[in-house]
């Protein structure tokens, strides 16, 4: 009954709340743009650099550098000049008036900075706000009531110097490897409130539906009420509960329950808010509105970290908040995609490096799922205690209340006071861990080492304990190295180790700068910033998809269909919370377009939804597909998971056809004359159907090319072996049936070198070679002028290149691509980059200035190389190239990272598939050249299909 007479009460309190015109919220009015595509222009002036010395106008937010003020300044730039190397402290002095509403009298006015670089003084109609603010990644406020003119315009003057006063402010954020700028690049505006208000909140909101709240109040001058209500996504009251607080209160704890509410993970963030309304009915009341998730997290020391009872393991990212032409200031779309295209790569988890991202980041994990580290900056050096102390509140206070925040990271490699560890508790009721982003052994913290860049062997050993092990930095993503090479090994170390709790690659995105000094020039720092798995706009470099393949959290080892296949594949289930009967899976039989097609890709010729098994988290079980009959006539097999959200996992791709019954369908050809064999005193000349190969006597190598159609054709000298020298010992002409054949046996590692050309024109190449010791790549290589190619159109996996240690996230089709020089960290970051190597080729056509031709392979896994290109910027463009521009390889070298060009180039150091590629026994393989396509016109080839059986999905 009592229970009764207080429900009452409460929404009798409600209605009558809801009646009172006095009620309120926080009221905000801009004096700056919202982000950085919508500004305000203020007066500015800058003390040194372009346009010094003189009032103009500046955008708000910006940096000033990106707005033509200035120098710019990389924060390694302590290093390049030595120690006693003095910044140019700029200082930027803004102007701007405005006017107060008049409703606003009588309220709390409050003037708000989200972030200022660096040291920021602020004044109001003449007189200073407060203290100058240190740190430049921090919201921070002034109480401006007693300072400002209602009625009458206000002045306001802000002096922001780029350097602090504060030694350790720059130390922690100024001499860092990242770019430095200067100015207001976050919002400014006013908040009014009523002086009875609630300032903030910090909640605390576990998985068994407990909420509690510190409640943090200003003004009260007599007895209140508060009233707490919990809403649903659908603004559903779930709980309510009110309180009495008193003038002496200016913090208040408040609790209540919720029973089963929908939980918060990554994997699916329910989210609840909470409205609190301060005041007592027929009175002003002021509302206030917080959005959380109910989760609970633990660390428990010699396990591993949970999330509501269940241990997970971070597939995570760093991110930098960066957009070229705008530095640090963004907006919420930035963020928005930045948060789906980590969720795109099947990561969980972003940290937030070095500082506090922007607000709008955060919102975004919370409601599309990211675990979150929020960092406290400090890239090798930590700041003061005095300063630290102010600058953690701000942070904390700030974000307290984001469920996406799992952890805090009390600053970077070194850059850590462990006199502010207990400084986040203050401000967090839900006592999350701090940890320490560390790079060096011995600094672990409450039962987490975070130790960066360890390697494959190392990581072995340290996730034998006692600590849970969770890097913060690894890899390493400099031009097209690290990503994801290595990735897949070091991952199944965190994956099937007791203290693995995953890591954090290094890093998202190439912080590339628009230089206004320089025509809107990228600049990258040479190799100090160019460290993204993306290009600073965002392009996607090849690492993308392989991340995306190898954290797929539907895990599917088959790498081949058994002869035997009855559509059984066995399927691990990755996910943590998410059972796999709530995805959706269905495949597709498929048909490649040939070299005669006028277009690329595939036609799906059947399909069907296959049902969801029930496989539990971290579980294995099959996917059972039901095939047709003649499925075994198609060329793949393709296999596609979506998630509970409606977005791709990923796409897996099955040969069906090997590369014998691909070319025996592309071999025929229309025309055929008699093939002849003649020589000179240095070549065997063999011609048939208006081609010509000439073939030296001496070496066995392919000297010169000619057809009917066009001028000679530049692809020769080869075949080149890539590695060893051999010298031709015996020769051997002679006839298969009307097929032309010269044989050179060699000595050496290349043994065999057969040319046999065809009535019809093919030109077909056997050769046999042994290489004993451990090889980068193995294989035969061709010449072929890069400036000569347009195009090329090949069946295998593509679109990106790949590594021996990154031979994920490609697909098996029938691509075509123009020429480019992409070249990933320096740009033009045009991607998938034309130049690399490729797997599993089965055919290549090449489109150049003096005609196509085309190029296939009866033996299966052949890698094609395509032209100079490296992986890094390093000693001789790591990892070295074979000799020759085309190359037909059985082997391919893997790629390290930045930080394994100190210790001799080594991939090995990340993992087994690092490892030097070791070759045994003889190797064969055929292949076949058609050189008698004119340019500009369609193929002189017919392709015949085999039928199909044409199903609908």
């Amino acid at each position: 009954m009592l229970n009764i007479r207080i429900t009452i009460s409460i929404l009798f309190y409600l209605l009558l709340a809801s009646l009172v015109e006095g009620q309120s919220k926080k009221q905000i009015q801009y004096l700056s743009g919202t982000d950085n595509t919508h500004t305000v222009a203020w007066d500015f002036w800058v003390t040194g650099g372009r346009n010094a010395g003189k009032w103009t106008q500046i955008a708000v937010p910006s940096h000033w550098e990106q707005q033509g003020f200035g120098a710019y300044n990389y924060g390694r730039d302590y290093v390049t000049y030595g120690k006693n190397f003095q910044f140019n402290d700029e200082k930027g002095l803004y102007r701007h008036h405005f006017e107060i509403p008049a409703k606003w009298k009588g309220k709390q006015v409050t003037i708000v900075f989200e972030g200022s670089m660096t040291d920021t003084e602020v004044k109001i109609n003449g007189q200073l706000a407060g203290e100058v603010h240190q740190g430049a990644f921090y919201r921070f406020k002034y109480d401006i009531t007693d300072k400002i003119r209602f009625g009458k315009p206000n002045s306001l003057e802000v002096m922001v110097s780029k350097m602090s006063d504060e030694k350790t402010v720059n130390n922690a954020e100024r001499l860092a490897d990242y770019w430095i700028l200067g100015g207001i690049y976050r919002p400014v505006y006013l908040e009014a409130t009523p002086q009875k208000h609630i300032s903030w909140t910090a909640i605390d909101a576990q998985a068994d539906g407990s909420f509690r709240s510190h409640v943090y109040l200003e003004g009260l001058t007599q007895t209140e009420e508060l009233l707490l209500e919990i809403k649903d996504r659908l603004d559903k009251t779930v709980a309510i509960k009110k309180f009495t607080v008193q003038p002496s209160d200016s913090v208040k704890l408040i609790e209540l329950s919720v029973d089963k509410p929908l939980l918060w993970t990554a994997e699916a963030p329910h989210l609840y808010h909470a409205v609190f309304t301060l005041g007592k009915k027929n009175e002003e009341v002021y509302e206030h509105q917080e959005r959380f998730g109910f989760r609970t997290v633990e660390v428990r020391e010699g396990d591993g970290i949970f999330v509501n009872g269940v241990k997970v393991k971070m597939k995570g990212v760093n991110r930098h908040v960066w957009w070229p032409e705008t530095g640090r200031s963004v907006n919420r779309d930035i963020d928005l995609n930045d948060v789906k295209l980590i969720k795109e790569m099947n990561m969980n988890a972003v940290r937030c490096s070095h500082y506090p991202p922007d607000k709008s980041f955060l919102e975004i994990c919370d409601s599309l799922g990211l675990y979150v580290l929020d960092e406290l900056a400090g890239w090798q050096k930590a700041y003061h205690t005095s300063v630290g102390k102010k600058l953690v509140k701000e942070m904390v206070t700030r974000d307290v209340n984001h469920p996406s925040i799992i952890l805090w990271s009390n600053g970077n490699e070194g850059g850590h006071n462990k006199e502010l560890i207990d400084e986040y508790k203050k401000y967090d009721l839900s006592g999350r861990t701090v940890i320490h982003a560390h790079h060096r052994p011995g600094n672990e913290i409450n039962g987490i080492d975070c130790n960066h860049y360890e390697d494959f062997y190392s990581t072995k050993k340290i996730l034998e304990g006692p600590h849970i092990y969770m890097p913060t930095e690894f890899l390493h993503a400099q031009d097209d190295g690290g990503a994801a090479a290595g990735l897949a090994d070091i991952w199944e170390l965190h994956w099937n180790a007791k203290l693995g709790a995953g890591g954090f690659i290094w890093d998202f995105a190439d912080e590339g700068l628009a230089r206004t000094d320089f025509n809107g020039q990228i600049d990258v720092n040479k190799v100090n910033a160019p460290d993204g798995i993306l290009g600073p706009h965002r392009e996607k470099e090849g690492s993308f998809y392989a991340i995306k393949e190898i954290f797929s959290p539907v895990h599917i080892t088959l790498k081949q269909l058994p002869t035997n296949f009855d559509g059984a594949i066995e399927v691990e289930n990755r996910y943590h919370h998410t059972n796999l009967k709530d995805c959706s899976f269905a495949y597709k039989l498929v048909i490649y377009q040939r070299p005669d097609a006028d277009r690329a890709g595939m036609d799906a010729i059947a399909g069907q939804v296959i049902n969801s098994p029930a496989i539990a988290p971290t579980k294995k079980g099959v996917l059972q597909l039901q095939l047709p009959n003649d499925w075994n006539q198609y060329d793949a097999l393709l296999l596609t998971a979506v998630d509970p959200h409606g977005e791709e996992i990923y796409t897996w791709t099955w040969r069906i056809k090997d590369n014998k019954r691909i070319t025996a369908e592309i071999l025929p050809i229309k025309s055929a004359t008699a093939v002849t064999l003649t020589d000179d005193s240095t070549n065997y000349i063999l011609k048939a159907n208006g081609i010509t190969a000439f073939i030296a006597k001496k070496t066995g190598l392919l000297v010169d090319l000619a057809n009917d159609y066009s001028m000679k054709l530049a692809f020769n000298n080869g075949p080149i072996l890539t590695d060893g020298q051999s010298h031709v010992k015996t020769t051997k002409i002679g006839k298969d049936g009307q097929n032309q054949i010269v044989e050179f046996m060699l000595e050496g590692s290349l043994n065999l070198i057969r040319w046999t050309m065809h009535p019809d024109g093919w030109l077909k190449l056997d050769y046999a070679y042994q290489i004993n010791n451990p090889t980068s790549y193995a294989g035969v290589s061709f010449s072929f002028p890069e400036n000569y190619i347009i195009s090329a159109k090949w069946l295998g996996n593509g679109p990106y290149r790949v590594w021996k240690n990154r031979m994920q996230g490609v697909t098996l089709n029938t691509w075509e691509k123009m020429y480019n020089d992409g070249h990933a960290g320096i740009g033009p970051w045009t991607f998938p980059e034309f130049k690399g190597y490729f797997s599993d080729v089965s055919w290549v056509q090449f489109n150049t200035v003096q005609g196509k031709f085309l190029v296939a392979t009866e033996q299966d896994n052949m890698f094609l190389r395509l032209f100079e290109f490296y992986g890094i910027s390093g000693p001789k463009g790591y990892p070295q190239l074979p000799p020759g521009d085309i190359s037909f390889l059985d082997a391919i070298p893997p790629i390290g990272t930045k930080l394994a060009l100190g210790i001799n180039n080594n991939a090995a150091v990340n993992g087994p598939a690092g490892e030097l590629n070791q070759l045994h026994g003889l190797t064969t393989r055929t292949l076949y050249f058609y050189f008698g396509i004119p340019k500009g016109e369609k193929e002189n080839t017919q392709f015949v299909m085999p039928k199909i059986n044409v199903l609908t999905d």
